[in-house]
């Protein structure tokens, strides 16, 4: 789940679409064709891109979907030196950052959340949140068990023992995002996943602000998953404390978590000082639709994840006209009734675009090229198409299965690979939290067998001493 926005190159050219200015949205370049796009009521949601896609028999559209993170300059500058400071001056720093950044006036010793505090924010939560962090909790520690890797021994040609010993890290770090929300069902998808590998010390930090106390619910959640350590921390100062620590946050092994901006950047610049495991940015959703979804609730889907804001990327690849006016005016009428009205509105402007496939076959490229953090597939072949899917970070198939329920509920953790990054990376795993170690052991027959062909490598790579260390054994 990206939650906040993160530079990206991510360039749509001019030629391929025309942005809609007042009336009807107007059409790209490719493809001329005339469509029924609904009027003005949709320009009150936001000017939408939308896309022909039909007769572009060049794979033009290819172009668009060059998604690669390139952080800007200036923000590199301004978090390397946070980390700098951090690593300078400790604890002194972060009260600093925390000050000027999130207006949060603490000392050194409020760093840390008191069991007092955990106490007291349990007793502020409604029963029935509490019945849905369980449950959440339950799904999320019983997907992560089944994924536990076990230690194994075989024997090699030669008759060496070789193996693998699997053993949970001793100290991690996860980073859970509060700026505009406080993200509960974070704590949940990262932390309980640490538990269930058997990590001794999981660490948590977290932004706070003037009021300096974290969110009841979000304590809760802490809790419940598991965290033995928790910071009122925010920002690229916190991912600092966690990697090189401070006078009171001790290092760790490694860092899990989304964030913003700051946050992402920190994570790359710390990473070879500690492992990270994603740089997770702004949450993405592209839904492949025909005739038999239900336009409400495809409309729904995206404005769920237009939700978290700046950055967000929002798609849609309709295999049918009527739908692909239907959502956009679905999209005009729910957005009015929503909270977050200006995030969605800001994220519908700025990285939405829908577009009009010519059959399944070209949706499935689109999809795999583009490499969508989370995939939801409302077609009748739904099925089908997402065996054809290697690039997603999580396929969700059929009307029933919106997005929410994976982001709050189902089981997977909800940190996916964003920004294309999907091509390459699967989202956050528990064994993610353990560490791999080989296991060698040979007898004495067992060399014997295998003393020839180490000669023939120490020989062919100048590396006598290589070869000596095993014939020395037999002399």
């Amino acid at each position: 789940m990206g939650v906040h926005p993160v530079v990206r190159s991510w360039h749509q050219p001019s030629h391929m679409y025309r942005k809609s200015t007042g009336g009807t949205p107007m059409l790209p370049l490719i493809g001329h064709r005339s469509l029924a796009y609904p009027p003005r009521a949709v320009q009150s949601a936001a000017r939408m891109k939308v896309i022909d896609l039909r007769d572009d028999q060049g794979g033009q559209w290819k172009s668009l979907l060059s998604r690669r993170y390139t952080p800007d300059a200036k923000l590199v500058t301004q978090v390397s030196t946070i980390l700098s400071e951090v690593r300078l001056r400790g604890d002194r720093a972060l009260a600093e950052f925390s000050q000027r950044f999130d207006h949060a006036d603490l000392s050194p010793q409020e760093l840390a959340v008191t069991q007092t505090e955990i106490e007291a924010a349990t007793a502020l939560v409604n029963p029935e949140l509490v019945d849905a962090l369980q449950a959440a909790y339950a799904n999320v520690r019983d997907f992560a068990l089944r994924s536990v890797r076990s230690n194994w021994m075989c024997k090699n040609a030669q008759g060496a023992e070789v193996g693998e010993r699997f053993d949970p890290l001793n100290r991690v770090g996860v980073y859970v995002p509060a700026g505009t929300a406080p993200l509960v069902s974070t704590a949940i998808m990262t932390v309980t996943l640490a538990g269930a590998a058997g990590v001794p010390n999981i660490v948590v930090t977290s932004p706070v602000g003037s009021h300096k106390a974290m969110n009841p619910g979000l304590l809760t959640a802490l809790q419940l998953a598991g965290a033995t350590e928790i910071y009122k921390i925010g920002g690229a100062q916190a991912i600092a404390a966690l990697a090189f620590g401070t006078e009171t946050v001790q290092p760790v092994a490694k860092v899990f978590g989304p964030g913003n901006a700051y946050d992402t950047e920190a994570k790359r610049q710390v990473f070879g000082y500690v492992a990270v495991d994603l740089v997770p940015g702004p949450s993405e959703i592209l839904v492949i639709a025909d005739d038999t979804a239900n336009p409400r609730w495809v409309a729904a889907d995206l404005l769920a994840q237009a939700e978290h804001g700046h950055g967000s990327v929002i798609c849609l690849i309709a295999l049918d006209e009527k739908i692909l006016a239907t959502v956009q005016l679905e999209i005009a009428r729910q957005i009015e009734d929503l909270t977050r009205r200006a995030f969605l509105r800001e994220a519908l402007e700025q990285n939405t675009f829908f577009a009009l496939a010519r059959d399944e076959q070209q949706a499935i490229q689109v999809a795999n090229e583009f490499a969508p953090e989370h995939l939801s597939l409302v077609t009748r072949h739904a099925e089908k198409i997402a065996e054809a899917i290697f690039t997603a970070g999580a396929i969700f198939i059929g009307n029933f299965s919106p997005v929410a329920a994976g982001d709050f509920l189902a089981g997977p953790s909800h940190e996916l690979p964003t920004g294309g990054a999907a091509k390459s990376f699967g989202g956050l795993t528990v064994d993610q939290f353990q560490r791999r170690t080989s296991i060698v052991r040979y007898d004495q027959e067992a060399l014997a067998r295998s003393a020839s062909s180490i000669s023939q490598f120490s020989r062919v790579e100048e590396l006598d001493a290589h070869g000596k260390s095993v014939t020395i054994r037999f002399e």
